[in-house]
C-alpha cells in the first residue's frame, strides 16, 4: 500500500507494506533489471497542516553486469529513505526536499520517493562479480579471472 488516505492519516500514523513486482507502473521508464518484487516497509504520518512525512526501506534484486569482466551480477539494493516530505504549501513547491500535494488532495502516494530512490541507489551500485575480479585484458579482451592472456606486455619506453 504506497497510497494513503489522508482520513486515515488524521488518525494517527500509518504503516506502508507492501511488495511491488518488477512490471509495476512504479517503475515504468527507469531502465532497471530488477529481479523478483521489490519490498517496501515504512511508515506515514502528518506532521503539520498540509504536511506529512514517510519513513522506510526499501529491498531490491537488480541484475547487471560486473563493472570489470562485463559477466552478468544479481546484486541486493537496499535503501534507508531517513525522511521524505509532502507538503500541499505552495511555498515548499520548488524545494527539492519535498514532494508537492494538491491543496485538496484525498491522499499521499510515496510512490515517487520509491521510484526516485530506488533508481538512485541502483545507479550508484557499481556491480562487481567478486572484490578481487581482474577483469578483462584491454589488448584482447580476454577474461583474466580465468588465467593470464597471452598478450605480450606493453613494451616499456626508452
Amino acid at each position: 500500500m504506497l497510497r494513503v488516505d489522508i482520513r486515515d492519516l488524521n488518525r494517527g500514523p500509518v504503516r506502508t507494506v507492501t511488495e511491488l513486482s518488477p512490471e509495476d507502473p512504479t517503475f515504468e521508464g527507469l531502465g532497471l533489471r530488477l529481479v523478483g518484487p521489490v519490498t517496501i516497509q515504512g511508515q506515514l504520518q502528518a506532521t503539520g497542516e498540509g504536511e506529512y512525512l514517510w519513513r522506510g526501506d526499501l529491498h531490491a534484486a537488480v541484475r547487471g553486469e560486473c563493472r570489470r569482466c562485463l559477466i552478468e551480477v544479481i546484486d541486493e539494493v537496499d535503501v534507508e529513505v531517513a525522511a521524505a516530505v509532502f507538503s500541499s504549501n505552495p511555498d515548499a513547491a520548488d524545494d527539492p526536499d519535498f514532494y508537492p500535494l494538491a491543496e485538496r488532495a484525498a491522499a499521499v502516494d510515496v510512490g515517487a520517493v520509491v521510484r526516485e530512490e530506488l533508481a538512485l541507489a541502483a545507479q550508484a551500485h557499481l556491480l562487481l562479480c567478486r572484490d578481487d575480479c581482474a577483469g578483462l585484458c584491454p589488448n584482447c579482451g580476454a577474461d583474466l579471472n580465468a588465467g593470464p592472456c597471452d598478450c605480450r606486455p606493453p613494451a616499456e619506453p626508452v
